[in-house]
C-alpha cells in the first residue's frame, strides 16, 4: 500500500516475505527504523547514524518470530532521531500525520509504527519504548499500543537508547489483534488468571486538566466493570511526578554511556530539543546516579506490593490529547517532562502498560492506560481483548 502518511522511511525499501505459515499468516506489519534487518542499515531517525555505520548482518529476533507466526513486513517505519523524543517530529525526515488528530502531532519516538497502524497502511507494527515511546504515541493516534515488562522480550537486533529502560512494544487498532501478536512474541505465553482488582491511580489523574480528567471518567468506567472490585490509591505521598527527575537522570546517564563515545567522535547534526538533551545527558554524575538507583528500588518494591494478587493499576496515558504540530519547542518540552510525570511509572518499575483508545476530547484521541505487575503482560492484552476488541 502505499505510503501518504509519512510513516515510512525513505532512504531503504524493506519488505520481507513470511517464513513459514502460522497463526499471523496474511497479516502485515511495519517495524521501527531501530529493528535490524540482514543486508541493511537500521537508520535510528537519524542521517549521521546511518551514514556512519553499516548493514547489520543478522535480523532481530522479535521480526524473525513474526515472519516465522506468518506475518509479512512491508516497511521500516520513522522514528524520532535516536529515538530521544516523544513528539514524533523528525528535522530531517518529517512528521508522519497522524490521521485522528488533524494537524497534531502523532507522538515519538514510534511514530511511524502509530501512524501507519493508526491510517490502515498495516494491521499492527512493532515500536519500541523507553520513556513512553510507544504509549504516547498509542494514545495520540487512537490505538491500541504496549509497553511489555522489562527484559521479557529479547531486545537483540533493536538499536538501543538507553538499556535499563528499553522495551519492546507493538500497535493495533484491536485488543483481539494485540493478544495475538503477544501470542507470538511473548515468550512463555500463558493464559492469565482472572483479574479483580482495579487500583484507580488518583495522584496521577491529579495530573491532568480538569477536561481531561472529564474525558477519561466514562472510559475508567468502562473498564472498572470488568473487575469485581475498584479502589481509590495514591502511588506516593507527593504523586508521581517527583519520580520523573530520577528516571530521567537514570535514563541520560545510561544514553551518555551507549552513544556518548559516537557523538564525541561523529559529532552529528541533531535537531532542536534533541541536541540539547544529549548535551543534558553528558552532565549526569555518578552521585545522582546512586541516588536515583535507589529511588528506582523503592519504586519497584511500592508497585510490587501494590499490585500483588493480579491488581490492574488504571492511569492516563498522557496529561492531555496530541500538542498541535506548530507548538512551540519550549511548549512542548514542558508537556514533554509532564508527559514523564506519567510514563515514569513503569520505567522505574518495570512494569508493563497498556494504552486502550477508549476516549476522546475536542474530537482527538485521549489514551487511558493499564499496567500490571512484572510478568502480568498477558493480563493486559486479555483485558485489551476484553474490552475494546
Amino acid at each position: 500500500m502505499t505510503d501518504h502518511l509519512g510513516a515510512y522511511i525513505k532512504h531503504d525499501a524493506v519488505a520481507l516475505a513470511a517464513t513459514a505459515p502460522g497463526p499471523l499468516s496474511g497479516l502485515s506489519f511495519a517495524a521501527k527504523d531501530l529493528f535490524d534487518i540482514a543486508g541493511h542499515t537500521t537508520g535510528a531517525g537519524s542521517p549521521d547514524w546511518l551514514a556512519s555505520h553499516g548493514p547489520a548482518t543478522a535480523t532481530a529476533s522479535s521480526v524473525a518470530r513474526l515472519l516465522a507466526a506468518g506475518a509479512h513486513m512491508v516497511a521500516k517505519t520513522q522514528t524520532d532521531e535516536m529515538a530521544f523524543s516523544i513528539t514524533g517530529q523528525n528535522a530531517h525526515y518529517g512528521t508522519p500525520v497522524n490521521v485522528n488528530a488533524a494537524g497534531r502531532i502523532p507522538g515519538g519516538s514510534s511514530s511511524g509504527s502509530a501512524a501507519a497502524v493508526a491510517g490502515e497502511l498495516v494491521d499492527f507494527a512493532l515500536g519500541s519504548d523507553t520513556g513512553g515511546s510507544v504509549r504516547m504515541p498509542a494514545g495520540f493516534c487512537g490505538v491500541h499500543g504496549i509497553r511489555t515488562t522489562q527484559d521479557r522480550i529479547p531486545v537483540d537486533g533493536v538499536h538501543p537508547l538507553a538499556p535499563c529502560f528499553d522495551t519492546i512494544g507493538w500497535f493495533a487498532r484491536g485488543g483481539d489483534l494485540m493478544r495475538q501478536v503477544g501470542r507470538v512474541l511473548l515468550p512463555d505465553y500463558a493464559e492469565p488468571p482472572a483479574v479483580t482488582r482495579m487500583l484507580m491511580a488518583r495522584d496521577c489523574f491529579e495530573l491532568l486538566p480538569n477536561d481531561a480528567a472529564a474525558a477519561l471518567a466514562h472510559a475508567v468506567d468502562q473498564v472498572a466493570a470488568h473487575f469485581s472490585s475498584r479502589e481509590d490509591v495514591r502511588l506516593v505521598a507527593d504523586g508521581p511526578a517527583t519520580w520523573m527527575p530520577h528516571f530521567r537522570t537514570l535514563q541520560m546517564a545510561d544514553i551518555w554511556r551507549t552513544h556518548g563515545p559516537w557523538i564525541e567522535q561523529i559529532k552529528p547534526k541533531f535537531g532542536p530539543g534533541v541536541a540539547a538533551r544529549f548535551a543534558m545527558c553528558a552532565t549526569m554524575t555518578p552521585d545522582a546516579v546512586t541516588a536515583s538507583r535507589l529511588v528506582r528500588d523503592s519504586v519497584r518494591q511500592r508497585m510490587a506490593d501494590l499490585l500483588a494478587g493480579n491488581g490492574v493499576l488504571c492511569l492516563p496515558t498522557a496529561p492531555g490529547i496530541a500538542p498541535l504540530c506548530q507548538t512551540p519547542e519550549a511548549e512542548l518540552d514542558d508537556f514533554r517532562w509532564r508527559s514523564m510525570g506519567l510514563t515514569c511509572v513503569a520505567g522505574l518499575s518495570g512494569c508493563p502498560q497498556i494504552n486502550l483508545p477508549l476516549a476522546s476530547l475536542d474530537g482527538c484521541p485521549l489514551g487511558l492506560g493499564l499496567m500490571a505487575a512484572p510478568g502480568g503482560d498477558e493480563v493486559l492484552l486479555q483485558l485489551a481483548a476484553a474490552i475494546a476488541p
